[in-house]
Formats: structure tokens, C-alpha cells, sequence
């Protein structure tokens, strides 16, 4: 067979092969793409939200709006009322412990020392206080300034703190921290739960006996009288009128919040699971309840002292939502849940560029906002930074 008969008789049985298969399969053999045709252009890429630089837009609103610059504190809002308030300042500190650890930016640190200092003088150049949870937030802020920073001076305040904090023990009630000085019969939540927080992680560090036998005593008067024991609620406070009442409508969200941080403290004090599924049972409650939570996002609860609630209530459900113990699902509906709070507060309850926060999370604020809103609004964004840094955003 000569070469050009043989090249033909190729040609042929391959364009039938074309044929048969392009009847059969596909048309694996017809003719190459047209150049002039240009594929289609794949969408563009979703921006990933910076919530670490939003944080520091948070930051620096906090500073820029409502810092006195001479007497070194936060003022009441960022319309010009200079009023101090005590407790608000203990989460000035906690926000910017925050900033600093996320950052370890230098700046930070002089700012917590400046705070501290202003705070003292205007609280009459002491950190003791009339009202015991007040001081049991400046120990806690303290403390955590000086896990972070290893100040002693943080140290000594927090240990000049919880000397006095425990005077506030007596027996009407049947035990727990009173609320104040001049109010001895009055226990409530904000009093003792903070207070067995504190207990715990002085424990934690230090290892003194002491300070675990007083966290489990205070937490034990606390779940007895205050929570309830189906639901995980956590009620605010009891004899409050003088008539032995337990305030059970009072259901504030930071109260849930330390709740579930004492809770978590004392598990991580003695790895009694009791503890951690309280503060998951707890947890639950918040996420499902639909009043504390309607439609997922946290109530309204006003300016104010209010306006710190949701966020002492985010920074321990986020604690909660890093701690290893805690099941994966259980994990995962925490993010989801401080996910959906921190997305809607900055998309609907954020005054953009200013970065001023509202007290309600889906809706814009007005002009005026006093600081202890704006706090829990930074505390929010500096959560978010933190679940994006732990890659579970």
C-alpha cells in the first residue's frame, strides 16, 4: 500500500470514528474552540471583612469622643457631660486590655496606666468604693491588666479590692455578697457572680486555698438562690424592697454573662464539669430565649449602665466559646450567634465613619451616646477580631 493510499485510508477511518462517537458520546473529535470566543469571567471575590481594623476604628472613636484628656477618664457621653461614673471606667480598662492585647501596641499600655490614675482621683483618690460590684469590675480589669501586662500595680489594686469586696459577706439571705454599703440585706447577681469570677482566678494564679473556697461559696449562694435551675436564667437580685422578693422578671443580660464566666472560672479552677455545664445550660438560655434574644440579636437595654450589658454578656459567652472543653455544635452556636450580634450591630446599629454605637443593634444611634454604650459596642468589634484571628469567623 503505497504511503498516500494509506494516509487517505487514516484520514477516512478516523473522520468515521468522529462520526460514530460524536453520535454516541460527545463530540470528542469536532473542530477546536473558536479563538474569537472569550470564557466567561468568574465573579469577583467577596471582600473579607477587617474586623481587627475595625476594632481599631472602634478604638480610637472611644478615645476621640469620649476621653478627658486633663482628668484622664471617660466622661458620661460624647456630648459634652463630663459626669464620672465609677464601674464604667473598670470596663474602659477591660476594652482597652483588649486593644492591647490584640495589638501590643505600646499606646495601649500608657493609656490603661493614664485611666487607672485619672479613675483613682476622681473616685477620691482611692479604688475602694460604696458599691461592691462596682469594685469587683476594677479587680477584674485589674487582674486581667496585669496577667497581660505583669504591672504589679494591677496586682495590688486587684488584692486592695478583694479584701474589701469580701467584707460584703453576711448572713441575711442566707449568705452572698451584699450590693452595697449602706444596703446590706440586698444580694444580688451583679455582686456575687462577678465576685466568684474574680475568687476563681485568683485562685488560678495565685493557688491559695482561700480564694477557691470563697469562689465555690459565693457561686453556691448564687445558684441556689438566683438561677433558675430548669432554664439556666439568672435572676438579678433578692430583698431588694425589703420583703424577700426575688426579682424575677430583672433579667439583664450581663447577669447571664457572669453567670456563665463564674461558671467557666470555676471549672477551669477544678475541672468539676458541674460548673461548666451550668454555664452551658446558661449559654443555651440566652441563645433561645426570646425575649433576652428576639430574632438572635440581644435586647435593648437602654443608655446608660444598660449600655454596657450586651457587652459584658459577649465577652464571656466568647471566653465560653474558646474553651476546650466545650462541645464543637455547642462551640459553633456561639460563633454563630456572636457572629450574627457583631454583623448586625456593624451593619445597622453603627454611625459609619464616626464608629458610633447604638444601644439597640439593629438601628442607628442618634448623636448622643454616653460611653457605657460605646464600650460594649468596642467590645463587640474587638470579639470579632478575635474570632477572625482564630480562624472560627
Amino acid at each position: 500500500m503505497s504511503q498516500s493510499i494509506f494516509s487517505m485510508r487514516h484520514t477516512l477511518l478516523r473522520a468515521g470514528s468522529c462520526a460514530l462517537l460524536s453520535l454516541l458520546l460527545l463530540p470528542a473529535c469536532s473542530d477546536p474552540v473558536d479563538d474569537d470566543i472569550t470564557p466567561p469571567t468568574p465573579p469577583p471575590a467577596a471582600a473579607v471583612a477587617n474586623w481587627a481594623a475595625r476594632a481599631d476604628s472602634a478604638q480610637a472613636a472611644l478615645q476621640q469622643g469620649f476621653w478627658s484628656p486633663t482628668a484622664q477618664y471617660y466622661q458620661k457621653n460624647n456630648a459634652g457631660d463630663a459626669s464620672f461614673n465609677y464601674w464604667w471606667q473598670a470596663h474602659g480598662l477591660d476594652v482597652l486590655t483588649d486593644a492591647y492585647q490584640r495589638t501590643k501596641s505600646a499606646d495601649y499600655l500608657g493609656r490603661m496606666r493614664q485611666l487607672q490614675q485619672g479613675a483613682k482621683a476622681k473616685n477620691g483618690n482611692t479604688y475602694l468604693n460604696e458599691f461592691y460590684d462596682d469594685m469587683e469590675w476594677q479587680a477584674l480589669a485589674c487582674l486581667r491588666a496585669f496577667e497581660l501586662t505583669q504591672d504589679p500595680d494591677y496586682k495590688n489594686t486587684a488584692n486592695l479590692l478583694w479584701a474589701d469586696i469580701k467584707l460584703g459577706w453576711n448572713d441575711q439571705q442566707g449568705g452572698g455578697i451584699a450590693w452595697k454599703k449602706s444596703q446590706r440585706s440586698y444580694k444580688n447577681t451583679p455582686a456575687n457572680a462577678p465576685a466568684a469570677i474574680l475568687a476563681a482566678r485568683l485562685y488560678s494564679l495565685d493557688r491559695n486555698p482561700d480564694d477557691l473556697a470563697w469562689a465555690q461559696k459565693i457561686y453556691a449562694w448564687e445558684k441556689s438562690k438566683l438561677v433558675d435551675p430548669t432554664s439556666g436564667a439568672v435572676w438579678d437580685g433578692i430583698n431588694r424592697q425589703g420583703d424577700n422578693q426575688i426579682d424575677k422578671d430583672w433579667r439583664f443580660t450581663y447577669n447571664q454573662g457572669t453567670f456563665i464566666g463564674a461558671g467557666l472560672a470555676l471549672y477551669r479552677a477544678t475541672q468539676q464539669s458541674t460548673y461548666l455545664d451550668d454555664a452551658t445550660r446558661t449559654a443555651s438560655y440566652v441563645l433561645n430565649d426570646s425575649q433576652l434574644s428576639p430574632g438572635g440579636i440581644l435586647k435593648e437595654e437602654g443608655n446608660g449602665d444598660g449600655g454596657l450589658f450586651k457587652g459584658i454578656l459577649v465577652r464571656y459567652l466568647n471566653l465560653l466559646s474558646n474553651e476546650a472543653a466545650v462541645s464543637a455544635a455547642n462551640k459553633a452556636s456561639y460563633v454563630s450567634f456572636l457572629k450574627f450580634n457583631g454583623e448586625s450591630l456593624y451593619k445597622r446599629g453603627t454611625r459609619k465613619p464616626q464608629f458610633i454605637f447604638n444601644t439597640n443593634w439593629t438601628s442607628l444611634p442618634g448623636s448622643s451616646v454616653d460611653a457605657s454604650t460605646e464600650m460594649s459596642g468596642v467590645m463587640m468589634l474587638e470579639i470579632m477580631a478575635d474570632l477572625q484571628a482564630r480562624k472560627v469567623l
